[in-house]
């Protein structure tokens, strides 16, 4: 048999081998790092026989696919652990997750910080037991009886919503043995920086009709250097935390009033009202038209656009005049209705409409976190309507656009694209040319993009932002999708050259995704300190004393004049004080004033980048300010100070 590895290279095999013995061939040192393999695209265990020609790649902990496998058989370390040291404790779902590990576990007593520290002591001999994991399977029924003698009626429950006709896979490590399917280390023994991080409760299955569990979260890595920088970007993490920070800064509140519902502040929309400002300005520069469309509308545009049917459970609903109505959940049924309400031709096409819509959504109680995660938000939807042709300059055009609003922030990104999935609804004509169009404009723009094969909407393909926040983190949040169902079922049409009626095709996109989503994200990434030309309040004015009030007074009205967010501490406390306290609201430009400054027309300068930055004229430093609000630039510096 052929085995062509990810170099292009080939290696042939007279008889079946496991993906671990492949690795051993090519080099001891890969498969002291295997943790996983891949083949065909597919990520199997260490364990798999190869048996025919295929494509194999072998994955370490540097691959996405062979940390999930160190994480799992960290899980289940951790599984271990705890049954050595709690045996009546039952056994929920141990999966590995984006930064480390989680159990659900049912304990009748809770389980505490202290716990924790004794599942991990015990979790470091089981790693330094090095205890081989073999794998297992039994036919259904078996398997149901292996777990009942076991006394784990959660596993029980897992086993018995497979199909009659399933062979179910076991791992065991000395004593313990797990319902899984893998896949997983050969041993325990590489797993030795990991750290357990936190507790929590979730629901069995994710439903609050059954028993709250306790999940305990943990992470590993490979190396304790790379453990310890995680751990500090989680610390850091937490001092950036956008609902304490919100709290602080005085830029919004949550009410028990409206749980998911939240409240802005003044200062909060100061910086909400200036990204919307700035929306407006680029859609205006790339050919938009703003509209605004209701927020209730009937049963019936909502059964046409599929929601009814298939969102309602997301969907807040009322009834006036003995009829149906749903606040809107998304803004595209109103975006078409603003389409139909005249005649289109091909001449008017493409039509780019945006909307800052204000949409809401069921979430469930325990989901709710902070702006990140709310029942009612600002999406700042657009909506393109467009010839076939015109498909591929109109994706390029967005990814522009969307390129532009991440860059000014300082946020990279990566691109996905996400092609037909089973359930999709459309002719192969339409997916294909769709496909080709969005898969054309990234290369046309250099766009380097990875395939999420089956993973686009139901109505069409879809291109995917993800950018990166300076703690490392990565949000979804631009999007472009193609949509061809929408205008059938509204039965869309314009005018084409030819005089016949035709079928438009739609976009939707949003750059910032959520208002309230994003505004949390930039409070997170900047922690707080936003540049100059976003910052609600861009100087604080400090007299020295009340002396000099009315100076202070003079010059935040000039600054205010000029289009500067200013305002004056009028508190009667020394001046450094006023400094400190100006320090930790993380605003950009203090002006110290007193008598020399009041008889020469002079303010002294400090800013939060450089400190102490001496005196100017007043004149000279609106000046200064002005020019870098008007261009955006960014001093701040994405740290705690």
């Amino acid at each position: 048999m052929k085995i062509t590895l990810k170099d292009g290279s080939v290696r042939e095999y007279g008889e079946a081998r496991s993906v671990i013995e492949i690795a051993a061939d090519l080099s001891e040192g890969l498969a002291r790092a295997a943790c996983a393999g891949e083949i065909d695209g597919e990520v199997v265990d260490l364990r798999t026989m190869v048996d025919r020609d295929c494509a194999l790649n072998i994955l370490t902990f540097a691959d996405e696919g062979g940390r999930a496998a160190f994480r799992h058989t960290a899980s289940h370390i951790m599984a271990q652990a705890i049954k050595r040291l709690y045996p009546d404790v039952k056994l929920a779902i141990g999966p590995s997750i984006a930064d480390g590990f989680y159990y659900d576990i049912d304990s009748e007593t809770p389980f505490t910080a202290e716990d924790l520290e004794k599942v991990e002591a015990e979790m470091k001999k089981i790693v330094k037991e090095a205890l081989p994991l073999a794998r297992f399977t039994k036919p259904r029924a078996e398997a149901v009886a292996f777990m009942e003698e076991k006394g784990e009626p959660y596993k029980v429950e897992l086993i018995e919503d497979l199909p009659e006709d399933a062979e179910i896979s076991f791992y065991e490590q000395g004593e313990f043995t797990d319902l899984c399917a893998g896949p997983h280390l050969m041993t325990t023994k590489p797993v030795k920086a990991f750290k357990l991080t936190s507790l929590a409760g979730a629901y069995w299955r994710g439903s609050e009709k059954n028993k709250m569990l306790t999940r305990i979260y943990g992470t590993a890595f490979t190396k304790k250097a790379e453990l310890e920088e995680y751990l500090q970007r989680i610390e850091e993490a937490k001092k950036r935390d956008h609902r304490k920070l919100g709290k602080e800064l005085g830029l919004f509140m949550m009410s028990d009033e409206g749980p998911g519902f939240p409240f802005f502040l003044p200062k909060g929309m100061e910086l909400k009202n200036t990204l919307l400002d700035y929306w407006r300005e680029i859609h205006k520069r790339n050919g938009y038209v703003e509209i605004s469309t209701p927020v209730i509308l009937n049963r019936h545009l909502w059964e046409t656009s599929g929601h009814w049917d298939h969102y309602q459970e997301n969907m807040y609903t009322t009834v006036i005049d003995e009829q149906d109505y749903a606040i809107k959940p998304m803004n595209c049924p109103g975006g078409i209705l603003v389409y139909q309400s005249e005649p289109r031709s091909y001449r008017d096409l493409p039509l780019r409409m945006g909307e800052l819509g204000l949409v809401h959504r069921h979430e469930k109680s325990g989901q709710l976190h902070g702006l990140m995660r709310v029942r009612c938000f600002t999406q700042d939807d657009a909506h393109i309507f467009m010839t076939p042709e015109q498909i591929k300059d109109e994706i390029k055009g967005v990814a522009r656009l969307i390129d532009e609003v991440y860059s000014l922030f300082g946020f990279k990104y990566h691109v996905e694209l996400s092609t037909r999935p089973e359930n999709s609804m459309g002719s192969d004509e339409d997916w294909e040319m769709a496909t080709d169009g969005l898969r054309s404009a990234l290369d046309d723009l250099g766009l380097p993009y990875v395939v999420n094969e089956g993973d686009g909407a139901f109505y069409g393909p879809k291109i995917d932002f993800h950018l990166e926040d300076s703690l490392g983190r990565t949000w979804q949040c631009g999007t472009i999708q193609l949509d061809f169902q929408l205008p059938l079922r509204f039965e869309l049409e314009y005018t084409g050259a030819d005089g016949a009626a035709h079928r438009p095709i739609m976009i939707h996109r949003v750059a910032f995704g959520s208002i309230e989503r994003f505004i949390g994200i930039l409070i997170e990434h900047f922690a707080g300190a936003f540049p100059t030309w976003l910052a609600p309040v861009q100087v604080r004015v400090l007299p020295i004393s009340d002396k000099y009030l009315d100076y202070a007074g003079k010059v935040a009205a000039a600054l205010s004049g000029a289009g500067i967010r200013a305002e004056v501490d009028t508190k009667s406390e020394k001046i450094g004080y006023k400094i400190r306290e100006a320090q930790l609201q993380k605003l950009p430009y203090m002006l110290v004033v007193g008598e020399k400054e009041e008889a020469e027309g002079r303010v002294s300068v400090r800013s939060r980048w450089n400190g102490d930055e001496g005196q100017k004229s007043l004149e000279a430093f609106v000046a200064d300010v002005t020019e870098e609000i008007k261009n955006k630039e960014n001093r701040a510096a994405a740290k705690v100070e």
